[in-house]
């Protein structure tokens, strides 16, 4: 199963039988303090540049999200979303738990953008289904209702109830990502496992394209990176397609993971990832 998603210039696919997809996650105001005060300035000139490091850092995508408290974030989507098509070619994912801002993010955006995020509550299933349906776009699916359940038979059937509704409306399967979610092991040493198994089920029982946001396994422990390195990897064997994540600090990972896992013909892209990645740290290094 592909999903298949459109940039100014160009496309990208997702599908447990090509290479891994990285969706840069660094456009995101939360816990970034001088991107917030830019945003909220009407600055964007900040974010086009996280943009392009991240694309050089072999982001394939970009996750895009404004969410600053009291802000004009419809605006801000409309500008942002327009400055990047401007300047970068490759697919966007509109982040934002607004309807409005969704969908203006979405207007502005070219091709066949990706949508972050309907969870499987009502409100959610209702309001965003059908901003991705007239737009043509493509969701990721939260396994999550008014909490993340336990076990990984409940998040399937949130999974289920989400691929469904999407369905019902006309939103084709191959159009629907599902995110299994993660907690940290930190407070749960099986939360982990929990995630891995939900995968599995999932790519067993529906054959859908799965996202990752690796980051949140590590949260409250120490050498955070080394632990999310483990359980992306991990998550790849067991049937993810793509994650929203830092290209700079996992982009080696991912492309380890693919050779191994037989999606790198003679080890090209590996090989011309790492000497990519060197060119950029000394070029960043001399700045």
């Amino acid at each position: 199963m592909h999903t298949i998603l459109k940039g100014k210039g160009k496309d990208v696919v997702i599908g447990i039988d090509k290479p891994f997809v990285m969706i840069g996650e660094k456009i995101n105001p939360t816990g970034n303090k001088k991107l917030a005060a830019a945003l909220k300035e009407g600055n964007y000139d900040f974010a086009l540049a996280l943009a392009k490091r991240q694309i050089q850092w072999g982001a394939d995508m970009l996750d895009v999200n404004v969410g600053v408290p009291d802000m004009d974030e419809v605006t801000a989507v409309s500008k942002l979303v327009e400055l990047l098509t401007a300047n970068v070619d490759v697919p966007l994912c509109i982040d934002s738990n607004s309807p409005q801002v969704l969908a203006a993010g979405l207007k502005a955006a070219p091709g066949k953008p990706l949508v972050n995020s309907v969870s499987a509550e009502e409100k959610s299933l209702n309001s965003i289904l059908p901003i991705v349906k007239d737009r043509g776009a493509a969701v990721i699916g939260l396994t999550m209702e008014t909490g993340i359940p336990k076990t990984p038979e409940e998040r399937v059937a949130l999974a289920e109830k989400i691929i469904n509704r999407a369905g019902q409306i006309g939103i084709p399967i191959e159009d629907v990502i599902i995110d299994p979610l993660v907690l940290t092991v930190g407070s749960d040493s099986k939360a982990a496992q929990v995630t891995i198994q939900t995968i599995e089920i999932l790519r067993r029982e529906f054959g859908v394209n799965i996202n990752l946001g690796a980051s949140n396994v590590s949260f409250g422990l120490p050498d955070r990176h080394t632990a999310n390195q483990a359980f992306l990897a991990m998550a790849i064997q067991a049937g993810a397609a793509c994650s929203i994540t830092d290209p700079i600090k996992l982009g080696q990972t991912i492309r380890a993971a693919d050779l191994l896992l037989g999606k790198d013909d003679f080890a090209m892209r590996y090989i011309k990832y790492f000497r990519a990645a060197e060119k950029l740290k000394e070029a960043e290094a001399v700045k």
